[in-house]
């Protein structure tokens, strides 16, 4: 089989591959006779079918399997053996209806896109910058307030707070604003509600302040958008019944519940850091500052990737791609595309195909290679973050692989996971190369900068 290449422009060319009957009839006859071998054939014993039989029945379909099967790995090998760069996948200029009666030798012709050169070169001559986000004590604070409250406890209060639970009673009022009798009316002697998750934020206001013995008038349907499953359990009526309940209601203050923020003593530091990895203050904050800087880098990593693909790409991004060839390949091998959509489409595509090229000339260049170690660690370093979301910071090293294995195992997002360890490396190695102009900024100076990036 002979395989040849003619060049239509700088970034694109033909394939032609020449096949003749030597190239695939010995596989074809093989499949035949494997068939005849594993298949039963009304008529015939098994094994003991005629040659000439089988090739009548299946000759055809092998031929063309066994033609296609051969083309398609001679294209594939000299792509790779002359090292091409190819963007898109290999088209056929036009699909041939095999005529193995009367043809046994064939001509295929594929169309593909040739990847640019790409000359890229990073140095310290290369400025990009990088902003760290400043760890303000406001910051500090209200971290502070949020694992403090977390591990806190219920105690009574005396005042509704904006995270104060409320117990008393609960009366349906007529529409005149006096409390309704009767059998029908709804009644709850021991009602608890939560102001801090109504859906209204002027509904939650009128029990801040209040005090036990004082008298609320509120409106539950308010509360919670008409929410049936939640006026049924905050009233204490069949959810069908609560569909109805649209009028206002009167709290009476019985008891108020507040949390008591955790003290700072060794049983809260252990409690979230695990056992006396903190033992004092100082450290205490010191942990925290380190906690929220690590929470927050990610932000200074995205924008730092944003701002280095626009200036390469703006550096790099001046070439010729196969642009005829791309589209006919798009349309081809997707449904939502069509040859009067793609040209708007494809402009859409073109900084990022252009940045692909580059990332990829990059990776080559810095002998980027992806582990399974790598893998792994970055997944564990993710189900480190989601355990902290919830203050569980002191997990073991048992617990967070076990937890990345599952992460791991799923298929849609284990491809999620291996692009992302890609991409830390692909801009560590950048950041090794060039550069970086670091200027520490506060947090709205950082969400301005990177509004406009």
């Amino acid at each position: 089989m002979n395989v040849s290449m003619e060049k239509i422009d700088n970034v694109s060319a033909r394939l032609i591959v020449s096949v003749v009957e030597n190239d695939y009839q010995e596989k074809v006859t093989k499949e035949i006779k494997q068939i005849g071998r594993t298949h039963t054939i009304p008529g015939f014993r098994k094994g003991h079918v005629p040659f000439g039989e089988l090739n009548r029945r299946f000759g055809k379909q092998i031929a063309s399997d066994v033609i296609n099967q051969e083309v398609y790995e001679a294209v594939s090998n000299y792509i790779r053996d002359n090292k091409l760069g190819i963007l898109g996948e290999p088209l056929p200029v036009e699909v041939q209806e095999l005529d193995l009666k009367n043809q046994k030798d064939y001509t295929f012709q594929y169309e593909i896109g040739l990847a640019p050169e790409i000359n890229i070169n990073l140095d310290k001559n290369t400025h990009i910058p990088f902003y760290p986000i400043e760890i303000s004590q406001e910051m500090i604070d209200e971290q502070d307030k949020n694992f403090r409250e977390r591990f806190g406890s219920q105690v009574p209060g005396e005042e509704v707070d904006a995270k104060a639970l409320v117990k008393g009673s609960i009366m349906e009022l007529n529409e005149d604003g006096s409390i309704k009798e009767g059998e029908d009316a709804i009644q709850v002697t021991s009602g608890i509600i939560a102001p801090m998750y109504f859906k209204s934020k002027e509904e939650s206001d009128k029990f801040i302040g209040k005090k036990v013995g004082d008298k609320v008038v509120f409106n539950p349907y308010n509360t919670c958008e008409g929410n049936a499953a939640e006026l049924a359990s905050m009233l204490q009526v069949d959810k069908d019944k609560a569909d109805n309940i649209k009028g206002n209601f009167e709290f009476s203050i019985a008891e108020i519940i507040v949390v008591k923020p955790a003290d700072l003593n060794q049983e809260y530091f252990d409690g979230l850091f695990g056992k006396d990895k903190v033992t004092s203050e100082e450290a205490y904050y010191a942990e925290i500052k380190k906690m929220i800087s690590s929470q927050i880098s990610g932000n200074s990593d995205m924008l730092f990737r944003i701002q280095t693909e626009k200036q390469l790409v703006e550096q790099y991004g001046n070439v010729e791609l196969p642009e005829t060839f791309l589209k006919k390949w798009l349309v081809a091998r997707n449904d939502g595309f069509t040859a009067e959509t793609i040209d708007a489409e494809f402009e859409k595509m073109i900084p990022s195909l252009k940045w692909q090229l580059i990332k990829e000339r990059i990776a080559a260049a810095a002998e980027i290679k992806i582990e399974e170690a790598d893998v792994m660690a970055h997944a564990k370093a993710l189900a480190a973050n989601q355990f902290a979301q919830y203050g569980m910071t002191n997990m073991d090293d048992d617990t967070l692989t076990d937890y990345a294995k599952r992460i791991l195992a799923d298929k849609n997002y284990r491809p999620r996971i291996i692009e992302e360890v890609g991409d830390i490396k692909l801009f560590d190695a950048i950041k090794e190369k060039v550069t970086l102009d670091v200027k520490e900024i506060s947090l709205e100076e950082f969400k301005e900068i990177a509004s406009k990036a």
